[in-house]
């Protein structure tokens, strides 16, 4: 008899489940009104539900650090950049990350004389504001902190003055190889938005102090996630689109050069080659290898 009660209890619960799944699949493309559903809410509650997979430290037998410039005028990037002004449905990146910030967010410091990020320190008061600042004068700092309530806001005329100069993002990215699954992986674990007029930049943009000066704040990609995936990308030609600024990421959709990766030297490109051609066959070179690390452990 319990048999009998098992078997009727699982059939439920795939009935119930099926049903649930048709109801989902069956969302209308429009809304009560007639206008195409935004979608915002079904978006919401995926930032509670990401998807992680947890890599087994024994595992990973090999792995290789590298540093990544995603430029905002690429043709392939556009769909980062835009909007400029926010609308109703989609942000820009950097946008998305602002908000991120103003709703509580961690950023935290970067290293003046070194590249890679840190966690350690956080920005936060009156030292994050200057972060975003355009000059010594802080009305004109792009976030501001309320000294009582500590709640952190910004300026939307600021910001548009802001983000038309906000063209690149360097990302630090982990490729590497695990033995249970016998694949290569990669994960982007921090990104920092690069300013031009930095007051920290130097005269010679060819130069590595170049980047770092540039680099404003460190985000956690990981921390950074939840946000990104209830935000839309803005299609590219196909209004039904529906990607996520996380689908895109983990799509690895976007374009990107290499700026240097970890060596025994703790050098980037930019450290060692002033020759633009030497430039563009050292990262030629160092894309194959990683290209090519997978499938020179397989015989045919």
């Amino acid at each position: 008899m319990n048999k009998y009660r098992i078997i009727f209890l699982l059939l439920s619960f795939f009935f119930v489940s099926n049903m649930v799944f048709a109801q989902s699949s069956e969302l209308s493309f429009f809304d009560k009104k007639g206008a195409v559903r935004i979608q915002t809410t079904e978006k919401d509650s995926l930032s509670d539900t990401i998807a992680v997979v947890n890599h087994r430290m024994d595992d990973i037998r090999w792995s290789r650090t590298v540093y990544r410039v995603i430029d905002m005028r690429e043709k392939q990037n556009y769909q980062l950049y835009f909007p400029i002004r926010k609308n109703e449905e989609y942000s820009s990146l950097f946008r998305v990350m602002i908000d991120a910030i103003c709703s509580g967010l961690d950023v935290y410091k970067k290293n003046a004389r070194i590249l890679s990020p840190s966690f350690s320190e956080k920005l936060s008061g009156e030292e994050l504001s200057k972060v975003f600042a355009f000059d010594n004068d802080k009305d004109n700092n792009l976030i501001q902190i309320n000294a009582v309530t500590k709640q952190r806001t910004f300026g939307n005329d600021q910001y548009m003055r802001y983000v038309k100069n906000q063209f690149k993002f360097l990302i630090q990215e982990v490729i590497f190889f695990d033995i249970h699954t016998s694949r290569l992986y990669s994960k982007i674990t921090a990104i920092a938005p690069l300013y031009a007029l930095n007051p920290d930049n130097i005269e010679s943009k060819e130069s590595m102090q170049y980047f770092i000066g540039s680099i404003l704040c460190w985000f956690s990609f990981d921390e950074l996630r939840p946000y990104l995936v209830r935000q839309y990308v803005i299609p590219n030609g196909n209004d039904s689109q529906r990607m996520s600024y996380d689908d895109f990421f983990s799509q690895k959709l976007y374009s990107s050069y290499l700026l240097g990766d970890s060596n025994m030297f703790n050098r980037m490109l930019l450290e060692y080659n002033v020759d633009p051609d030497k430039i563009k066959k050292e990262q030629s070179r160092i894309e194959t290898e990683l290209m090519n690390f997978e499938q020179d452990l397989w015989e045919y």
